[in-house]
């Protein structure tokens, strides 16, 4: 068996770009305050890392916002599936508006996946976005010099996180193999579950990603102090969802992916 890692999976947003993963976030706000139904950042973060249909659905569903709904009792399976469809059609338009102004790519993913290429590691993406959103911003970040060898969407494999389905058609595609040997990245706790689901070495990103949900320059302008406050919560809640590691952001995965490769050289596995 090989006794090297053949591919990193790297999750898109908060983790190589727009750093907090702001654009979803604005794109739900802004689809849920049309239908009248209060939504708060901390209920949407909630679910990140979902296809987006699924958390629409499941913040429709949960109790902070079915309370809100304007006639009692809650509404039947039927009239929340309606209504899921109805906003996800409108947060499709909206989020393509939303990605123009949140697409930079974070800081190290160019140099990083450069790195890992050149030690013959193949850069795979996933994520919650759809087909023509990730379309969108593949452009975006072609632009600043980041690509993937290839990504997918829920909707080419039937199901999206926690499933480990995108996973295992870009191994088929890019003929990776072992997963075992594989490491996945990403910044929300769904990502952690599809890496281990996929039966992966796993990095949860802490600075960069959904549960501090700053910009760069929000971030930057904080204190030490809560920098630090805010960095532990977000590393034990990666660390919850089981990752391995965990590091601030994608320019300081270098050390680690080294790391699991003395594992893997070692006899270790991700499952122990």
């Amino acid at each position: 068996m090989r006794k090297r890692i053949p591919a990193v999976f790297l999750d898109w947003a908060g983790t190589v770009v727009d750093h907090g993963s702001v654009a979803p976030v604005k794109a739900i706000e802004d689809i849920f305050a049309a239908a009248g139904l209060p939504v708060s950042r901390p209920l949407i973060r909630k679910y990140m890392g979902l296809a987006k249909r699924d958390h629409i659905r499941n913040l429709l569903q949960d109790s902070a916002v079915t309370a809100a709904w304007p006639s009692h009792p809650a509404p039947t399976l039927a009239a929340l599936e309606s209504l899921t469809d109805h906003l996800y059609a409108q947060f499709q338009p909206r989020m393509m508006e939303r990605l123009l102004g949140y697409a930079q790519v974070i800081p190290g993913a160019v140099e990083v996946t450069a790195a890992l290429r050149a030690r013959g590691i193949r850069i795979a993406g996933t994520t919650g976005y759809t087909r023509p959103m990730l379309d969108q911003l593949q452009i975006l970040a072609a632009a600043q010099g980041y690509t993937t060898d290839r990504s997918l969407t829920p909707e080419a494999v039937g199901a999206g996180r926690p499933h480990p389905y995108m996973c295992f058609q870009l191994a088929i595609d890019l003929r990776i193999y072992p997963l075992a040997h594989c490491v996945k990245i990403g910044d929300t706790p769904s990502d952690i579950e599809e890496g281990l689901n996929a039966g992966m070495w796993t990095i949860g990103l802490t600075r960069s990603g959904n549960s501090i949900g700053l910009t760069e320059s929000e971030w930057q302008a904080l204190d030490p102090a809560t920098q630090s406050t805010l960095l532990s919560t977000a590393d034990h809640e990666l660390r919850q969802a089981g990752a391995h590691f965990t590091a601030e952001t994608i320019a300081h995965i270098l050390p680690l992916i080294s790391q699991i490769e003395h594992h893997i050289t070692t006899g270790h596995s991700s499952s122990t």
